[in-house]
């Protein structure tokens, strides 16, 4: 069994999940209440909130926040300064926290670096969202996103590589179908 490593300047508080071989770095903070899953990576000041879950394998890169009703299924990876929002229209004076979307980042999504998630979105299995992107609509599983906003430029594998026309991936030789406008992999 793998043992949970918390660098002593992180603060994690009562009441938080935390699974086992989960490593969290220097100046991370998880409120209590959040659940994060077993062998998942919390880099340099990230910050989770008492009602956000993580999965099991999860990657998050230095100096992201995942607030409150952000869900992230297992093996995603979140790249540095990565941006997540939970209100649609906030105000510092106008008390939101009834209002808050849900966000949901299915198995294996990449999100770059930089890139904003506007919350009530899904990003879909296996996608990849590209550095500095700006998420503003659901996206299909397997599909590259890219740009503010960002658009679909591509397909990517569930190796993260983007697939040619013939939708076969060149490093693992997977075969992908497209059927009205979502890829899956052929059994």
């Amino acid at each position: 069994m793998n043992e949970t490593q918390i660098h002593p300047t992180a603060i994690t508080d009562p009441g938080s999940e935390i699974g086992s071989g989960t490593k969290i770095w220097h100046f991370s903070h998880v409120m209590s209440g959040a659940r994060i899953g077993e062998n998942c990576v919390l880099g340099q000041n990230v910050f989770i909130g008492g009602k956000a879950i993580i999965g099991t394998g999860v990657k998050i890169q230095n100096n992201v926040s995942i607030y409150d009703s952000v869900i992230i299924e297992d093996d995603v990876f979140c790249g540095p300064s990565c941006v997540f929002t939970n209100v649609i229209n906030p105000r510092s004076f106008v008390e939101r926290k009834n209002e808050y979307k849900i966000t949901t980042i299915r198995r294996g999504a990449t999100i770059g670096a930089n890139a904003t998630i506007i919350c009530g979105v899904t990003i879909g299995e296996f996608s990849m969202i590209g550095a500095g992107a700006v998420v503003t609509k659901d996206v299909p599983a397997h599909a590259l996103m890219m740009g503010i906003p960002a658009i679909q430029k591509g397909w990517v594998s569930k190796n993260g590589v983007v697939l040619n026309d013939d939708l076969v991936c060149p490093k693992t030789h997977e075969k992908y179908q497209l059927v009205n406008g979502e890829l899956t992999i052929l059994k």
